[in-house]
């Protein structure tokens, strides 16, 4: 996408890995979805990372759930995560928001600035991110 499509996807996420995942590189990788009303789950299934699928398939979760917990899970992590290579693509895991405010260029009176606020980011730390593991977050009562 676009420069602001970008920054947004860089500052907006719910991701329990994100790296240069290609899904098109086995017919047996899926990435599926499902909701019941009560949980929407999205399953990472058997993909390899681009150029480097010697590494072997990952299969991994997240689960938003209505009550407002998220979980992570993940079955197949074949090597540790501080070893893929963040060159092609940004390598992290976690929840990110912000939002984006139009302002008014003072220069050009007809044109608007665009500045996204990123206001919350929560990091996993990746060196701990193992096959068979998952991580919960719940939400505070406020």
């Amino acid at each position: 996408g676009d420069v602001i499509h970008r920054m947004l996807t860089a500052t907006q996420y719910i991701a329990p890995l994100m790296a240069n995942f290609n899904p098109s590189y086995s017919p047996n990788s899926t990435v599926q979805y499902l909701d019941n009303g009560t949980v929407f789950v999205v399953q990472w299934d058997q993909v390899y990372l681009q150029g480097k699928e010697d590494m072997g398939s990952f299969t991994f979760q997240a689960a938003l759930h209505s009550s407002g917990r998220i979980v992570f899970g993940y079955k197949e992590i074949p090597v540790p995560v501080l070893q893929i290579s963040a060159s092609q693509h940004p390598v992290k895991a976690g929840l990110s928001d912000a939002f984006m405010v139009l302002n008014p260029s003072p220069d050009v009176p007809e044109s608007r600035r665009r500045t996204i606020y990123e206001y919350h980011r929560v990091e996993l730390d990746t060196s701990r991110i193992s096959s068979l593991s998952a991580v919960e977050f719940t939400p505070l009562p406020s």
